[in-house]
């Protein structure tokens, strides 16, 4: 269920006119990680938001073009 609804947003995101994803989730979470990994999303360079504060955080990114 969590893949289907990952490539719903995808969609949504490229219906929308986007051309990338970027996704965070915490170092704690290894099920969203390897479901991030595994649906072709990398290692961000960069954190995001305020996320960019937090030690554990993991951003990942997509380019959806």
């Amino acid at each position: 269920m969590a893949r289907i609804l990952l490539a719903a947003r995808a969609a949504a995101a490229r219906a929308a006119g986007r051309t990338r994803m970027v996704l965070e989730t915490g170092d704690k979470q290894p099920e969203a990680i390897a479901l991030y990994a595994s649906s072709g999303y990398g290692d961000a360079e960069k954190k995001f938001g305020h996320y960019r504060e937090y030690e554990g955080s993991r951003c990942f990114v997509k380019q959806l073009t």
